[in-house]
């Protein structure tokens, strides 16, 4: 009996539903309509209200203030150009000053060409990842939107696009337990740099501290996939610091890249503030130590990035530099810091181009055998590439002809 009236209910269900509804479609009425007056709705209707904002048309910027224009503006003078702007923005019961991004930080909307749209559909369809993308590069339209693809650089993230750290000043996202390695991604990432047919590639991962060897074998097992498409092709290689296992620094130094780079980020003092509680300075200088101990001064470049505006001290960078130099780094790049989010480090200090070219001055006095500095200057910036690229090449050169030289005095010898 009792499942009987049961299903009774559940039948009545429906059309109790349905009687309901069409009692109060005939009552419906809308909040901005009123149903007492029909005129007085016409007349609502008529007039165009506009609903309130909390931005107002006499404090919010235009377009052209937030990027750059290609109209004939008159230039700024410099201490106009340098001078920090601020808003005002949020309601009047909470208003608050933000500093407007200087004018010397401001790129183009990296909408791109066809080039920029190609190396997307590539990397996309190889299943690859680049840290122009992941740590959102300001340089990513200059530096895919070439001419090119001979002139395009990209930047490929190995290992996935989830790290285990998680630095304060990096918006790579993170995970104690990322996915596991792809292990197609070494062949694909060799097909991909061959289809695109550069002359100086890079190649970065995310630290993947839950493998056992730090992804190190994985690293160079991509990079003699690389050589063995293209020898030609000359391969940087910006690593971490695998934990200070020194044995994993050596698997990746002996994979026959030419470039081994790994960044301090900040100077000594910051180190903990600004990157994960995993990584310090003098573990950092430890590994571009060893690198040039397996290979020789000669026989591999060094390089490391610094970023400015986070709070650094006159002092505190010169004690940086000379610490790099003391292990024979050869090339230190400087870059503005910005935040990525509002859950990033904040900005302390915008510098300026000026103050940037007296620290490029500074490294080069130092004995850096190359310097790229600027506010968007990155790690691995297609400037300083191109540079490293010659001096590679020169450094090739001066080897087979000394190797040359030194077999026909051989073989005058021998006769």
């Amino acid at each position: 009996m009792a499942s009987s009236s049961a299903s009774l209910s559940r039948l009545r269900a429906p059309v109790q539903r349905a009687i309901a509804n069409a009692s109060l479609s005939a009552t419906r009425s809308y909040a901005t309509v009123p149903t007492n007056n029909l005129e007085s709705s016409q007349s609502a209707s008529s007039k165009s209200t506009r609903r309130p904002t909390y931005f107002k048309d006499t404090t919010i910027a235009s377009l052209d203030d937030f990027i750059p224009t290609s109209s004939a503006a008159a230039p700024l003078a410099a201490t106009d150009a340098y001078q920090l702007r601020t808003a005002e923005v949020g309601p009047a019961s909470n208003r608050r000053t933000i500093t407007r991004l200087p004018e010397w930080l401001k790129t183009p909307i990296p909408a791109g060409n066809d080039n920029f749209k190609q190396i997307k559909k590539d990397l996309r369809g190889l299943n690859l990842h680049t840290v122009c993308e992941e740590a959102r590069c300001p340089n990513i339209s200059e530096c895919w939107g070439g001419s090119n693809k001979n002139a395009a650089t990209a930047t490929i993230m190995l290992m996935g696009d989830t790290c285990t750290r998680g630095c304060r000043f990096c918006s790579v996202k993170t995970n104690r337990k990322p996915p596991p390695l792809d292990p197609h991604e070494p062949e694909h990432t060799a097909e991909a740099l061959a289809r695109w047919g550069l002359g100086y590639v890079v190649l970065t991962s995310v630290d993947r501290d839950d493998l056992a060897d730090g992804g190190a074998r994985h690293f160079a097992e991509t990079i003699r996939k690389i050589k063995a498409k293209k020898p030609s092709l000359l391969v940087e290689a910006l690593t971490g610091d695998f934990m200070g296992d020194l044995d994993m620094v050596k698997i990746v130094a002996d994979s026959g890249l030419d470039v081994y780079a790994h960044n301090v980020e900040t100077v000594e003092g910051l180190t903990p503030y600004v990157r994960d509680r995993r990584a310090t300075f003098r573990q950092s200088l430890k590994v571009l130590e060893h690198v040039k101990k397996v290979r020789g001064q000669q026989g591999i470049i060094t390089k490391t990035s610094i970023m400015l505006g986070l709070g650094e001290q006159e002092q505190e960078l010169m004690d940086a530099l000379k610490e790099l130099r003391s292990v024979d780094v050869d090339v230190v790049t400087f870059g503005q810091y910005m935040r990525p989010t509002k859950r990033h480090l904040q900005v302390e200090k915008y510098v300026t181009p000026e103050e940037f070219e007296m620290w490029r001055q500074r490294a080069l006095d130092m004995g850096f055998l190359y310097v790229a500095s600027g506010p968007l200057v990155r790690s691995s910036y297609k400037a300083g590439e191109a540079f490293i690229e010659n001096v590679l090449r020169k450094r090739a050169g001066e080897n087979g002809a000394a190797a040359a030289s030194n077999g026909k005095l051989g073989e005058a010898i021998a006769i």
